[in-house]
Protein backbone atom coordinates (compact mmCIF):
# COMPACT_ATOMS: atom_id res chain seq x y z
CA UNK A 1 0.00 0.00 0.00
CA UNK A 2 1.52 3.67 -0.93
CA UNK A 3 1.81 6.09 2.44
CA UNK A 4 -0.27 8.70 0.34
CA UNK A 5 -3.79 6.18 0.06
CA UNK A 6 -2.85 4.70 3.66
CA UNK A 7 -6.33 6.18 5.19
CA UNK A 8 -5.20 5.28 8.76
CA UNK A 9 -1.80 6.75 8.51
CA UNK A 10 -3.12 10.13 7.50
CA UNK A 11 -6.13 9.52 10.58
CA UNK A 12 -3.05 9.01 12.75
CA UNK A 13 -1.22 12.27 11.36
CA UNK A 14 -4.36 14.78 11.87
CA UNK A 15 -4.09 13.68 15.55
CA UNK A 16 -0.60 14.36 15.90
CA UNK A 17 -0.69 17.86 14.19
CA UNK A 18 -3.88 18.70 16.49
CA UNK A 19 -1.76 17.35 19.83
CA UNK A 20 1.07 19.16 18.75
CA UNK A 21 -0.79 22.20 17.82
CA UNK A 22 -0.89 23.80 21.49
CA UNK A 23 2.59 23.22 22.22
CA UNK A 24 3.31 25.78 19.20
CA UNK A 25 0.97 27.90 20.32
CA UNK A 26 1.91 27.44 23.78
CA UNK A 27 4.60 30.68 23.89
CA UNK A 28 2.54 33.94 22.45
CA UNK A 29 -0.88 32.08 23.76
CA UNK A 30 0.82 32.79 26.97
CA UNK A 31 2.19 36.06 26.73
CA UNK A 32 -0.85 37.57 25.20
CA UNK A 33 -2.81 35.98 27.44
CA UNK A 34 -0.82 37.37 30.77
CA UNK A 35 0.10 41.07 28.78
CA UNK A 36 -3.93 41.88 28.74
CA UNK A 37 -4.64 40.55 32.37
CA UNK A 38 -2.20 41.20 34.72
CA UNK A 39 -0.34 43.87 32.43
CA UNK A 40 2.99 41.66 32.53
CA UNK A 41 4.41 39.41 29.33
CA UNK A 42 6.77 38.49 31.83
CA UNK A 43 4.36 36.40 34.20
CA UNK A 44 3.74 34.58 30.02
CA UNK A 45 7.52 33.68 30.23
CA UNK A 46 7.13 31.74 33.72
CA UNK A 47 3.95 30.19 32.41
CA UNK A 48 6.10 28.51 29.73
CA UNK A 49 8.98 27.63 31.53
CA UNK A 50 6.23 26.14 33.98
CA UNK A 51 4.66 24.34 31.12
CA UNK A 52 7.49 22.86 29.76
CA UNK A 53 9.41 21.84 33.14
CA UNK A 54 6.48 19.65 33.53
CA UNK A 55 6.26 18.11 30.43
CA UNK A 56 9.59 17.32 30.77
CA UNK A 57 9.43 15.93 34.34
CA UNK A 58 6.99 13.67 33.61
CA UNK A 59 7.27 12.72 30.44
CA UNK A 60 8.92 8.93 31.15
CA UNK A 61 6.26 8.66 34.12
CA UNK A 62 3.37 9.78 31.90
CA UNK A 63 5.02 7.68 28.93
CA UNK A 64 5.24 4.12 31.62
CA UNK A 65 1.48 4.61 32.26
CA UNK A 66 0.52 4.48 28.40
CA UNK A 67 2.86 1.23 28.12
CA UNK A 68 0.30 -0.05 31.03
CA UNK A 69 -2.77 1.33 29.68
CA UNK A 70 -2.06 1.11 25.87
CA UNK A 71 -1.35 4.21 23.86
CA UNK A 72 -4.95 4.14 22.12
CA UNK A 73 -7.17 3.72 25.32
CA UNK A 74 -4.57 6.45 27.04
CA UNK A 75 -4.11 9.15 24.53
CA UNK A 76 -7.87 10.53 24.66
CA UNK A 77 -7.83 10.12 28.10
CA UNK A 78 -4.51 12.77 28.20
CA UNK A 79 -5.52 14.68 25.82
CA UNK A 80 -8.87 16.10 27.25
CA UNK A 81 -7.43 16.27 30.88
CA UNK A 82 -4.98 18.67 28.92
CA UNK A 83 -7.57 20.31 27.45
CA UNK A 84 -9.74 20.49 30.52
CA UNK A 85 -6.20 22.04 32.06
CA UNK A 86 -6.34 24.84 29.10
CA UNK A 87 -9.66 25.78 29.60
CA UNK A 88 -9.56 26.01 32.89
CA UNK A 89 -6.36 28.20 32.82
CA UNK A 90 -8.73 30.56 30.05
CA UNK A 91 -11.68 30.68 32.31
CA UNK A 92 -9.13 31.89 35.76
CA UNK A 93 -7.22 34.42 33.80
CA UNK A 94 -10.65 35.55 32.71
CA UNK A 95 -11.43 36.06 36.22
CA UNK A 96 -8.36 38.21 37.38
CA UNK A 97 -6.93 35.39 39.18
CA UNK A 98 -3.73 36.46 40.35
CA UNK A 99 -0.52 34.91 38.99
CA UNK A 100 0.51 32.66 41.50
CA UNK A 101 -2.45 30.27 40.11
CA UNK A 102 -2.15 30.80 36.94
CA UNK A 103 1.02 28.99 37.65
CA UNK A 104 -0.48 26.48 39.53
CA UNK A 105 -3.13 25.52 36.86
CA UNK A 106 -0.55 25.55 34.05
CA UNK A 107 0.65 22.25 35.50
CA UNK A 108 -1.69 20.22 34.68
CA UNK A 109 -1.76 20.53 31.11
CA UNK A 110 1.87 20.51 31.13
CA UNK A 111 1.94 16.83 33.17
CA UNK A 112 -1.02 15.59 31.05
CA UNK A 113 0.55 16.49 27.65
CA UNK A 114 3.84 15.11 28.94
CA UNK A 115 3.51 11.73 27.23
CA UNK A 116 1.60 12.73 24.14
CA UNK A 117 4.57 12.84 21.67
CA UNK A 118 6.07 9.35 22.76
CA UNK A 119 2.01 7.51 22.45
CA UNK A 120 1.21 8.95 18.95
CA UNK A 121 4.72 7.74 18.06
CA UNK A 122 3.86 4.77 19.61
CA UNK A 123 0.82 4.30 17.51
CA UNK A 124 2.52 4.64 14.27
CA UNK A 125 4.23 0.97 14.63
CA UNK A 126 0.64 0.21 15.20
CA UNK A 127 -0.52 2.39 12.12
CA UNK A 128 1.58 1.46 8.66
CA UNK A 129 4.36 -1.85 8.15
CA UNK A 130 7.72 -1.52 8.48
CA UNK A 131 8.60 -0.98 4.84
CA UNK A 132 6.67 1.97 4.80
CA UNK A 133 7.81 3.66 8.51
CA UNK A 134 10.66 5.43 7.17
CA UNK A 135 9.12 7.67 4.64
CA UNK A 136 5.80 7.97 7.09
CA UNK A 137 8.06 9.70 9.66
CA UNK A 138 9.96 11.63 7.06
CA UNK A 139 6.40 12.49 6.17
CA UNK A 140 5.36 13.81 9.21
CA UNK A 141 8.78 15.75 9.74
CA UNK A 142 7.60 17.66 7.06
CA UNK A 143 3.95 18.61 8.61
CA UNK A 144 5.65 19.22 11.84
CA UNK A 145 7.51 22.24 9.84
CA UNK A 146 3.82 23.59 9.03
CA UNK A 147 2.75 23.16 12.37
CA UNK A 148 5.76 25.15 13.89
CA UNK A 149 4.46 27.99 11.46
CA UNK A 150 1.11 27.81 11.58
CA UNK A 151 0.89 28.00 15.56
CA UNK A 152 2.13 31.47 15.95
CA UNK A 153 0.22 32.74 13.03
CA UNK A 154 -2.77 31.36 14.51
CA UNK A 155 -2.55 32.89 18.33
CA UNK A 156 -2.20 35.88 16.17
CA UNK A 157 -5.34 35.80 14.23
CA UNK A 158 -6.98 34.28 17.18
CA UNK A 159 -6.48 36.91 19.48
CA UNK A 160 -8.02 39.32 17.26
CA UNK A 161 -11.47 37.41 18.23
CA UNK A 162 -10.35 37.95 21.97
CA UNK A 163 -7.81 37.30 24.46
CA UNK A 164 -9.14 34.15 25.63
CA UNK A 165 -9.45 32.70 22.44
CA UNK A 166 -6.46 31.27 21.44
CA UNK A 167 -6.22 28.93 24.59
CA UNK A 168 -9.39 28.09 24.59
CA UNK A 169 -8.61 26.69 21.19
CA UNK A 170 -5.87 25.19 22.11
CA UNK A 171 -7.87 23.48 23.84
CA UNK A 172 -10.46 22.65 21.40
CA UNK A 173 -7.58 21.32 18.93
CA UNK A 174 -6.93 18.52 22.32
CA UNK A 175 -10.49 17.47 21.78
CA UNK A 176 -9.89 16.88 18.04
CA UNK A 177 -6.86 15.24 18.74
CA UNK A 178 -8.37 12.93 21.07
CA UNK A 179 -11.30 11.86 18.61
CA UNK A 180 -8.72 11.09 16.03
CA UNK A 181 -6.69 8.71 17.96
CA UNK A 182 -6.59 5.58 15.89
CA UNK A 183 -8.55 2.80 17.91
CA UNK A 184 -7.05 -0.41 16.43
CA UNK A 185 -4.29 -1.92 16.08
CA UNK A 186 -3.06 -2.31 12.17
CA UNK A 187 -2.81 -6.19 10.90
CA UNK A 188 0.97 -6.61 11.09
CA UNK A 189 1.02 -5.16 14.61
CA UNK A 190 -1.77 -7.84 15.51
CA UNK A 191 0.74 -10.86 13.82
CA UNK A 192 3.32 -10.11 15.84
CA UNK A 193 2.22 -9.35 19.42
CA UNK A 194 2.51 -12.42 20.59
CA UNK A 195 6.12 -12.08 20.72
CA UNK A 196 8.63 -9.21 21.57
CA UNK A 197 12.16 -8.15 22.04
CA UNK A 198 13.90 -8.20 24.87
CA UNK A 199 14.90 -4.86 26.92
CA UNK A 200 18.05 -3.99 25.24
CA UNK A 201 21.06 -2.40 27.72
CA UNK A 202 21.25 0.91 28.37
CA UNK A 203 24.52 0.91 26.32
CA UNK A 204 22.72 0.13 23.06
CA UNK A 205 20.03 3.01 23.52
CA UNK A 206 22.84 5.43 23.99
CA UNK A 207 24.08 6.50 20.39
CA UNK A 208 20.46 7.32 19.60
CA UNK A 209 19.85 9.43 22.39
CA UNK A 210 22.62 11.09 21.77
CA UNK A 211 21.70 11.77 17.97
CA UNK A 212 18.00 12.66 19.37
CA UNK A 213 20.19 15.32 22.19
CA UNK A 214 22.91 17.01 19.45
CA UNK A 215 18.87 17.51 17.29
CA UNK A 216 18.15 19.90 19.75
CA UNK A 217 21.60 21.21 20.51
CA UNK A 218 22.51 21.97 16.74
CA UNK A 219 19.28 23.46 16.06
CA UNK A 220 19.02 25.94 18.71
CA UNK A 221 21.92 27.48 18.20
CA UNK A 222 20.16 28.50 14.51
CA UNK A 223 16.38 29.18 15.71
CA UNK A 224 17.79 31.13 18.90
CA UNK A 225 20.28 33.12 17.28
CA UNK A 226 19.35 34.01 13.77
CA UNK A 227 19.33 37.62 14.86
CA UNK A 228 23.31 37.86 16.23
CA UNK A 229 24.47 35.81 12.94
CA UNK A 230 23.05 37.95 10.94
CA UNK A 231 24.01 41.03 12.84
CA UNK A 232 28.22 39.50 12.45
CA UNK A 233 27.43 39.62 9.16
CA UNK A 234 27.08 43.58 9.32
CA UNK A 235 23.46 42.96 7.80
CA UNK A 236 19.92 44.75 9.24
CA UNK A 237 17.71 42.70 11.93
CA UNK A 238 15.23 42.40 8.92
CA UNK A 239 17.36 39.64 7.46
CA UNK A 240 17.01 37.32 10.33
CA UNK A 241 13.86 35.59 9.22
CA UNK A 242 16.25 34.70 5.69
CA UNK A 243 17.83 32.32 7.71
CA UNK A 244 15.01 30.66 9.64
CA UNK A 245 13.66 30.51 6.50
CA UNK A 246 16.33 28.82 4.69
CA UNK A 247 16.51 26.28 7.90
CA UNK A 248 13.07 25.37 7.08
CA UNK A 249 12.85 24.93 3.81
CA UNK A 250 16.05 22.90 3.90
CA UNK A 251 14.73 20.68 6.41
CA UNK A 252 11.27 20.22 3.93
CA UNK A 253 13.00 19.31 1.17
CA UNK A 254 15.38 17.10 3.38
CA UNK A 255 12.85 15.14 4.27
CA UNK A 256 11.23 15.03 1.10
CA UNK A 257 14.28 13.44 -0.21
CA UNK A 258 14.20 10.70 2.17
CA UNK A 259 10.45 10.14 2.19
CA UNK A 260 11.13 9.31 -1.87
CA UNK A 261 14.10 6.93 -1.28
CA UNK A 262 12.37 5.30 1.06
CA UNK A 263 14.55 3.54 3.48
CA UNK A 264 16.22 3.94 6.85
CA UNK A 265 19.92 5.34 5.74
CA UNK A 266 22.75 5.57 7.54
CA UNK A 267 22.52 8.14 10.81
CA UNK A 268 26.48 8.45 10.90
CA UNK A 269 26.04 10.39 7.36
CA UNK A 270 23.32 12.25 8.63
CA UNK A 271 25.85 12.98 11.87
CA UNK A 272 28.61 13.97 9.54
CA UNK A 273 26.69 16.32 8.04
CA UNK A 274 25.97 18.11 11.41
CA UNK A 275 29.62 18.12 12.10
CA UNK A 276 30.77 20.19 8.94
CA UNK A 277 27.48 22.52 8.94
CA UNK A 278 28.08 23.21 12.70
CA UNK A 279 32.16 24.14 11.80
CA UNK A 280 31.30 26.10 8.74
CA UNK A 281 28.85 27.85 11.18
CA UNK A 282 31.21 28.62 13.67
CA UNK A 283 34.01 30.02 11.42
CA UNK A 284 32.23 32.62 10.38
CA UNK A 285 32.42 32.74 6.35
CA UNK A 286 30.24 35.37 5.75
CA UNK A 287 27.10 34.70 3.73
CA UNK A 288 27.95 31.99 1.42
CA UNK A 289 29.40 30.28 4.42
CA UNK A 290 26.23 30.85 6.89
CA UNK A 291 23.44 30.19 4.26
CA UNK A 292 25.88 27.13 3.25
CA UNK A 293 25.76 25.35 6.84
CA UNK A 294 22.32 26.02 7.72
CA UNK A 295 21.37 24.56 4.39
CA UNK A 296 23.54 21.06 5.52
CA UNK A 297 22.06 21.19 9.16
CA UNK A 298 18.40 21.36 7.49
CA UNK A 299 18.83 19.05 5.66
CA UNK A 300 20.45 16.30 7.59
CA UNK A 301 18.06 16.87 10.34
CA UNK A 302 14.30 15.01 9.28
CA UNK A 303 16.22 12.16 7.98
CA UNK A 304 18.48 12.06 11.43
CA UNK A 305 15.10 12.25 13.06
CA UNK A 306 13.51 9.48 11.09
CA UNK A 307 16.81 7.57 10.84
CA UNK A 308 16.89 7.91 14.84
CA UNK A 309 13.43 6.98 16.08
CA UNK A 310 13.26 3.81 13.83
CA UNK A 311 16.48 2.66 15.09
CA UNK A 312 14.69 3.33 18.66
CA UNK A 313 11.83 1.18 17.71
CA UNK A 314 13.98 -1.80 16.89
CA UNK A 315 15.11 -1.75 20.25
CA UNK A 316 12.48 -0.62 22.35
CA UNK A 317 10.20 -3.74 23.53
CA UNK A 318 6.56 -3.11 23.06
CA UNK A 319 5.54 -2.27 26.38
CA UNK A 320 8.34 0.17 26.68
CA UNK A 321 7.62 2.68 23.83
CA UNK A 322 6.04 5.13 25.07
CA UNK A 323 8.20 5.88 28.11
CA UNK A 324 11.01 5.22 25.49
CA UNK A 325 9.98 7.54 23.07
CA UNK A 326 8.88 10.34 25.33
CA UNK A 327 12.74 10.19 27.14
CA UNK A 328 13.89 10.53 23.17
CA UNK A 329 11.67 13.62 23.05
CA UNK A 330 12.63 15.17 26.70
CA UNK A 331 16.25 13.90 25.40
CA UNK A 332 15.94 16.71 22.40
CA UNK A 333 14.39 19.07 24.48
CA UNK A 334 16.86 19.31 26.73
CA UNK A 335 19.33 19.67 24.26
CA UNK A 336 17.42 22.91 22.54
CA UNK A 337 17.21 23.98 26.09
CA UNK A 338 21.20 23.55 26.79
CA UNK A 339 22.12 25.33 23.52
CA UNK A 340 19.42 27.94 23.75
CA UNK A 341 21.95 28.71 26.85
CA UNK A 342 25.15 28.48 25.25
CA UNK A 343 23.67 31.00 22.63
CA UNK A 344 22.69 33.30 25.96
CA UNK A 345 26.18 33.11 27.56
CA UNK A 346 29.03 32.07 24.98
CA UNK A 347 30.61 33.73 22.45
CA UNK A 348 28.19 33.42 19.50
CA UNK A 349 31.34 31.57 17.38
CA UNK A 350 31.54 28.80 20.08
CA UNK A 351 28.38 28.18 20.44
CA UNK A 352 27.73 25.68 17.65
CA UNK A 353 31.08 23.84 18.50
CA UNK A 354 29.25 22.41 21.24
CA UNK A 355 27.00 20.85 18.54
CA UNK A 356 29.59 19.56 16.63
CA UNK A 357 30.80 17.44 19.38
CA UNK A 358 28.24 16.06 20.33
CA UNK A 359 27.42 14.69 17.02
CA UNK A 360 30.54 13.79 16.54
CA UNK A 361 30.21 11.83 20.19
CA UNK A 362 27.24 9.96 18.69
CA UNK A 363 29.13 9.64 15.67
CA UNK A 364 32.06 7.73 17.38
CA UNK A 365 29.50 5.53 19.43
CA UNK A 366 27.56 4.23 16.22
CA UNK A 367 31.23 3.51 15.11
CA UNK A 368 32.83 1.96 17.29
CA UNK A 369 29.90 -0.13 18.70
CA UNK A 370 26.68 0.30 16.72
CA UNK A 371 23.77 -1.32 19.00
CA UNK A 372 21.83 -3.34 16.21
CA UNK A 373 22.87 -3.30 12.51
CA UNK A 374 21.76 0.30 10.73
CA UNK A 375 20.52 1.48 7.60
CA UNK A 376 18.19 -1.00 7.01
CA UNK A 377 14.63 -0.71 6.48
CA UNK A 378 13.31 -3.38 8.97
CA UNK A 379 12.68 -2.64 12.14
CA UNK A 380 11.79 -6.24 13.52
CA UNK A 381 14.42 -8.05 15.49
Amino acid sequence: MSLFTHRAYWRWSAGVQFARLPATMAPLAFTLLTTATTGSYRLGGVLMSVYVAAEMVCAVPAGRLLDRLGPARGLPALLLLTAAGFAVLAAAAANHAPAAVLTALVVLPGVAASALSGGFRTLLADTVDDALLPRAISVDAMLLEGVLIGGPALVALLDLAGTFVPVAAMAVTCVAAAALVPRRAGAHDRADSAGDVPPARLTAYLPWLGCAFTVGLLLSTIEVAPLPLVERLGAPPTAAPVVIAVLSGASIVGSALYAWRGKTGDPRLFLGGFVVGGLVLAAGLGWPGLLASVVVIGGCTGPLVAATSVNLQRLLPKNRRSAGFSLSFTVQAGGFGLGSLAVGVLPLWLAPVFGVFAAATAGAMLVVKPARPIGTVSVTP
